[in-house]
């Protein structure tokens, strides 16, 4: 009995130091992406490339995705408004979870699936073969030359892609709402135009989105970095980008949500 107690505490411990030791690994490795950041942004070409691979390479799945959540939410926000009479509150039903929560989150889980396994394989696969002690035995900085344009193009990216997410949303709530189902186009764009404000609401979506880019790029640099240098490695280490990333977006919206609306 006592040797089973002893191994499992000998267990968490190791869990335990692992887990700090990596956490400050981390720490130390966005000090490093921020750092060289002024070196990467002299060379604007290698952000708007990131930006490209990051962002314009995610524009289908966000725009398909984008449509068919608001088709959705007009729908069954247009049978939950009818029983109470507020049918013509359905534009402001959409826009506002749109740009409070949807847009942001669903935008984000889905560049974390697309762009952030991708820049975890890209890393992970630079680092397996050895281009980035490649860089720096030519005297080339990887991280200016490499992680902080990555880092730069998600953080980016991320906003553009949940404000398309949330304009196709509302569009999609206009074609069910009010070309399909019949709701007045004019109640719908005016109570929308009415309730929804610029700063407590557009605003604070931008500002989740912004955060959501930060950290689910960061994750997938760092876990693409950190991943072994073998094929099973470089796959566990994407695994791990899209779990994290998802855990990391779901938390940080709660934190975000108590104190941008709630007050707390």
């Amino acid at each position: 009995m006592i040797g089973v107690v002893d191994r499992a505490l000998r267990h968490v411990g190791h869990l335990v130091v692992d887990g700090i030791w990596k956490l400050g690994t981390a720490g130390r490795f966005t000090g490093y992406v921020l750092t060289r950041s002024a070196d990467s942004l002299r060379r604007p070409q290698l952000t708007l490339n990131e930006i490209y691979f990051s962002g314009t390479l995610s524009l289908i799945i966000i725009v398909v995705s984008g449509m068919f959540v608001g088709l959705v939410l007009g729908l069954q926000g247009y049978e939950t408004l009818k029983r109470y009479g507020s049918a013509d509150a359905l534009g402001t039903l959409v826009a506002l979870a749109l740009v409070r929560e949807l847009g942001p989150v669903v935008s984000a889980l889905l560049f974390a699936s697309r762009a952030g396994s991708a820049i975890t394989a890209k890393i992970g696969i630079m680092k397996a073969t050895e281009q980035l002690s490649a860089m720096e035995m030519m005297a080339v900085d990887p991280f200016a030359r490499v992680l902080s344009p990555t880092f730069w193009g998600g953080v980016i990216s991320m906003p553009l892609l949940a404000a398309i997410f949330s304009a196709m949303g509302i569009f999609g709530g206009y074609l069910i709402g009010v070309v399909i189902i019949g709701v007045d186009s004019g109640a719908f764009w005016s109570q929308m135009q009415a309730n929804v404000d610029l700063r407590d609401d557009i605003l604070n979506g931008v500002i989740k989105s912004a955060v959501f880019g930060v950290a689910v790029t960061l994750i997938a640099l760092f876990e693409g970095y950190d991943a072994p240098p073998t094929a099973e490695g470089v796959s566990y280490a994407v695994t791990r980008t899209v779990v994290t990333s998802a855990l990391a977006v779901l938390a940080l919206d709660f934190i975000l949500t108590s104190f941008m609306f709630t007050g707390v």
